[in-house]
């Protein structure tokens, strides 16, 4: 199965996307369609075997949308065909108000101008034939195709007041002498489609701005690459770029793909997809990610991902599938959706018919009246925007903190959560070992013996030599030359310089090369094994000189996280593979109180089954592929972004910068949003339940109202764009 998102051009509500849907979901070869009507686009699932997109493309045309099949999504086009629609929608709205104000002023205030009804006939004219012609195109091809939405609701109102009115322009003397005064609706049809067209018109400037966060992760992506190709460097589209092509690499460039450095070294500003802030050293054979920025070095790399395969270009299609997918509340909103526009035409009709037969004279007008008003009152664009701009909101929202969310049902899920299953390695702790403690055996501090240490650590490879070169960095300086240096297997470093002789490594290399160790200091080795520490031992000339204390540390914001999540009422539980004694201490120094040592992925996995069967809702925090079937199992996954491919594809949340914090922030974003979705959805139903009965004329035996069409179609504007700026305002609420 392919999986791909098409841009739909055409759609202005929830019934327009619902028509878009059922159409491409009836397509055989379509496993999936799912519209996503707050980003105008489509996620279709499909066999490429039985159906093209092209199919696709002429299925949608058929009811009157479009389907941008072009696979490229370049920004700066995007970027100016949105501007140009959105420029289209302006002055549609204002050559449209234009025509309509005057139309407005002489139905109002001039009864008695000559030639009144021919002047509003010719002022009405261009609105419904051009301005809002795409409301009859649109309602015609959904009626060819016996389906119903939005369109058909104003094209059915704006059309019945026109033609009303242009009969009775043309020929007046028919109602005339059944004593019927023929009055006309030319205000009603040309300023209900002026005000549509205004508010939809704030609506796409009002939606432009839920898919920010996407357009953000679009705008980071390089646009080309100097490729080596034969002997000769050329510079090429980035997405030309092929799978082993081999691109140059220079300081101060950003990386277009993601590849394996071949030749040279560097440094490279990761921070956009780690979050540290300080760039990581490259050498031969080390991963770089496209869109990082190449800081000091030249350097030559192998594509390995390319186009829609990179690492960014994978973030993006996660927040793109996550604003798509559909919440729970968001389906129920869309099968009211399906049928409302058949039920308020029932509604209109039935409204009419009561007045046409039981109302005040003129009876007819009364009945007109009241079918065009719940026509044009009952659009449910603030049905349809509900739920998906808020879910846009909340998810662009997520990604700018570091919170890439897969699925919009996630967040339904997070808010119950109640526990936490954490793996420790990369997740608790930082991963990478550090130096803790460094002490000196014999004597005080020795500055040569220092430098010496750090010169011989710098050249080796191994992840201990890394975290002392780390820890004497300021401390030490790398200048000696080295007569010899040996790598021990399993021991450590033997190398010598000038007339010194050292030994760099664990208690087994020292006892081989009898090297004598204190008796104390050797029970007090034994108390700190049995707790988290590696030792490395230093020895010169067959002397112990320094002791090396060596942890994987717990990340410094791990702790506080913790008790964020247990305040909040949140068990957590930690898993390792490590020993029971590391597992000990890291749960005491965290305020972890359950916790299980020594286990394999499938004992992770039957962990959060049994909490599971419990009655748990369970969370699994994990960066390794050993926590991806634990990931998966899981109510809700979530990685770390520093972790595998494997465990991020599990999870349905990624945290970038793996910092436990957000976890805390994910749950209160979470609850924000499903907020702001009760919100919208309460006012959108509010809304139509209020209005249809006050349009269908109840409080006309009461007080004598009757609702002007026109206030209707405001109204009915003035609802989509209130539940858009609620959703927005999700934007500007801090996060924890």
């Amino acid at each position: 199965m392919t999986k791909r998102n098409f841009k739909v051009e055409g759609m202005h509500c929830a019934s327009c996307a619902s028509s878009v849907e059922s159409m491409l979901g009836s397509l055989e070869g379509v496993n999936e369609a799912r519209v996503n009507f707050a980003d105008e686009s489509v996620f279709v699932e499909y066999d490429e075997g039985e159906i093209a997109p092209s199919r696709m493309k002429e299925a949608v045309q058929q009811i009157g949308y479009d389907l941008v099949i072009e696979q490229k999504t370049d920004l700066d086009k995007e970027a100016v065909r949105e501007k140009e629609k959105l420029n289209k929608a302006g002055k549609k709205a204002f050559f449209a108000i234009a025509f309509s104000v005057p139309v407005f002023i002489v139905s109002m205030f001039l009864p008695e101008l000559p030639f009144r009804n021919w002047i509003l006939l010719t002022l009405t004219l261009p609105v419904i034939t051009w301005f809002g012609r795409e409301f009859f195109q649109i309602a015609w091809k959904q009626a060819r195709n016996g389906t119903t939405n939005m369109d058909t609701l104003v094209a059915l109102g704006t059309g019945a007041a026109f033609l009303f009115s242009l009969f009775n322009t043309l020929f007046p003397e028919y109602l005339l002498s059944r004593g019927i005064t023929p009055h006309v609706y030319y205000e009603a049809a040309s300023v209900i489609i002026s005000l549509i067209l205004l508010g939809r018109y704030f609506e796409a400037r009002a939606k432009s701005r839920t898919s920010d966060s996407i357009k953000r992760l679009m705008g980071l992506q390089v646009k080309t690459a100097k490729v080596i190709r034969g002997d000769e460097e050329i510079e090429v589209p980035v997405d030309q770029v092929e799978v082993d092509d081999i691109v140059q690499i220079r300081p101060g460039e950003k990386i277009p793909v993601d590849g394996r450095i071949i030749k040279g070294y560097s440094s490279v500003d990761e921070s956009m997809i780690t979050g540290e802030p300080l760039p990581a050293g490259k050498n031969k054979g080390d991963r770089v990610i496209g869109a990082t920025l190449n800081k000091t070095g030249n350097f030559q790399l192998r594509a390995e991902k390319v186009g829609s395969d990179t690492v960014l270009s994978q973030i993006i299609q996660m927040v793109r599938e996550a604003q798509g997918s559909k919440a729970p509340v968001q389906r129920l909103a869309d099968k009211i959706a399906a049928i409302f526009v058949p039920v308020v035409i029932a509604i209109a009709i039935v409204s009419a018919i009561i007045w046409y037969f039981t109302g005040p004279s003129p009876q007819l007008t009364y009945a007109f009246v009241t079918l065009v008003t719940v026509l044009i009152i009952a659009c449910p664009c603030a049905l349809g925007l509900a739920t998906p701009t808020a879910l846009m909101v909340g998810i662009g929202k997520g990604a700018e903190n570091g919170i890439l969310i897969k699925d919009a049902t996630i967040l339904e899920k997070v808010n119950r959560i109640d526990s936490i299953v954490v793996d420790k390695t990369g997740t608790i702790t930082t991963g990478q070992p550090v130096v803790s403690d460094m002490k000196w055996i014999t004597g005080g501090q020795d500055e040569k013996l220092l430098n010496l240490v750090y010169t011989i650590e710098s050249r080796s490879e191994h992840p201990l030599a890394d975290a002392i070169t780390d820890y004497l960095q300021g401390q030490a300086q790398n200048g000696y030359d080295l007569q010899a240096f040996d790598y021990l297997t399993g021991q450590g470093i033997q190398a010598s310089s000038g007339d010194v002789e050292l030994l760099i490594g664990n208690l087994r290399l020292m006892r081989e090369q009898n090297v004598t160790i204190p008796q104390e200091l050797v029970e007090g080795i034994k108390e700190k094994q049995e707790e988290v520490a590696s030792q490395v031992f230093v020895a010169r000339n067959g002397r112990l000189e320094l002791l090396f204390r060596i942890e994987d540390e717990v990340k410094p914001n791990s702790v506080k996280a913790i008790n964020g999540l247990r305040e909040a009422g949140i068990q957590v539980h930690m898993m390792t593979g490590d020993n029971s004694q590391v597992a000990r201490d890291v749960a005491n120094k965290t305020g972890i109180e359950h916790y299980r040592a020594g286990v394999m992925p499938q004992d992770k996995l039957e962990y959060v089954k049994r909490l599971q069967a419990e009655g748990h809702r369970v969370a699994m925090v994990g960066d390794g592929i050993n926590d991806s079937p634990a990931l998966a199992q899981a109510d809700i996954g979530i990685a770390m972004g520093q972790g595998t491919d494997v465990a991020i594809e599990s999870a349905q949340i990624t945290l970038v910068k793996g910092d436990l914090e957000k976890i805390r922030s994910a749950i209160e974003l979470s609850k924000s949003t499903l907020k702001t979705i009760k919100q919208n959805l309460f006012w959108a139903f509010f809304y139509n339940v209020i209005a249809i009965p006050i349009a269908a004329g109840v409080l006309y035996p009461v007080n004598g109202f009757l609702l002007n069409p026109m206030i209707a179609g405001a109204a009915m504007s003035f609802s989509s764009v209130s539940v858009v700026m609620n959703s927005l305002r999700l934007k500007s609420k801090p996060l924890k």
